[in-house]
């Protein structure tokens, strides 16, 4: 496998651009405020244009969202990519997507949630991004969390994260962070990497205990469970059962679903849809210590 493609670190001053490639912007004053905190760091931020359009539930026609997708990654004086927000929309443009081989140099992308269908397709060619806040969610973040996020993109040391260890020893791989159902949704699809030996990391939001039950065990139905080296949990938020519902909680279904797979596994990790949302490198090499319930960014910055 070729070594992974690591944009150029961002400095104070390089031009960042914002794209909305999912659900339509709703937050305006969460989104206002994420701008303005890469702003007082030095950054330049353009804002594509309609970037308030709506397409019922999507942030413009696939047409369109694909269109700044294309213009911020083919814009030479573009260092950076930022997604305003989540929601659904993203595998939508990838059908009709390919990111372009003649580019002169790569950008970071960093989002999470839904934008965890671009970040697993750029990861398909070779290049490594950022899973972390989107714009409507930066500001929410402690500040520790902002400054992961802003060390991580300049090409500075990041601490490893500590979480609850369920066993399985310790095992090194290529990270591949991103939301459950996003994730889910990319099984047996040409967007879905090679998972040989990585170590998947999975978050997740307002999702009943069943639901994840289902999506796990078409993991495990899919085999591609027995090729991975570890899987990090984050936060899975608001995934409780209405109370009159006999359920399981989420965490026995996450044992149920995954305990037996004889892999490190650490849950509890600071990253996802609830603050904090620590920035996690995308297709970059890291450590599950299943035993001490750490999950350690050993190459980085490389």
């Amino acid at each position: 496998m070729s070594l992974p493609i690591l944009p150029p670190y961002l400095k104070p001053g390089d031009l960042l651009r914002v794209i909305a490639p999912s659900g339509a912007l709703r937050e305006f004053e969460a989104f206002n405020q994420g701008i303005e905190i890469w702003k007082a760091r030095g950054y330049q931020v353009k804002i594509s244009d309609n970037i308030d359009n709506k397409h019922g539930y999507l942030a413009g026609t696939d047409i369109h969202r694909l269109q700044q997708l294309a213009s911020a990654w083919q814009d030479p004086e573009c260092q950076g990519i930022l997604c305003a927000r989540g929601g659904f929309g993203c595998t939508r443009i990838l059908e009709n997507w390919t990111w372009p081989e003649n580019i002169i140099s790569p950008k970071w992308l960093i989002g999470f949630s839904d934008i965890t269908a671009l970040l697993w397709s750029l990861h398909n060619a070779g290049i490594v991004s950022v899973h972390g806040p989107v714009l409507t969610t930066l500001a929410n973040e402690p500040e520790w969390s902002i400054q992961r996020l802003l060390d991580m993109v300049e090409g500075r040391p990041v601490a490893p994260l500590k979480g609850k260890g369920w066993g399985g020893g310790t095992s090194t791989g290529i990270l591949l962070p991103g939301n459950l159902t996003v994730a889910t949704h990319l099984l047996g699809t040409s967007i879905l990497p090679n998972l040989d030996g990585v170590i998947l990391a999975f978050e997740e939001v307002t999702e009943a205990p069943y639901r994840i039950d289902r999506m796990l065990t078409q993991w495990r139905l899919s085999g591609i469970l027995s090729k991975i080296r570890g899987i990090a949990l984050g936060g899975f938020t608001k995934c409780e059962a209405p109370p009159s519902i006999p359920s399981f909680t989420v965490e026995e279904v996450l044992r149920d679903c995954l305990g037996d797979l004889g892999i490190p596994i650490v849950s509890d990790l600071p990253f996802g849809h609830d603050s904090p949302n620590a920035a996690l490198p995308v297709g970059l090499q890291v450590t599950l210590d299943g035993e001490r319930g750490i999950l350690d960014l050993q190459r980085f910055p490389i």
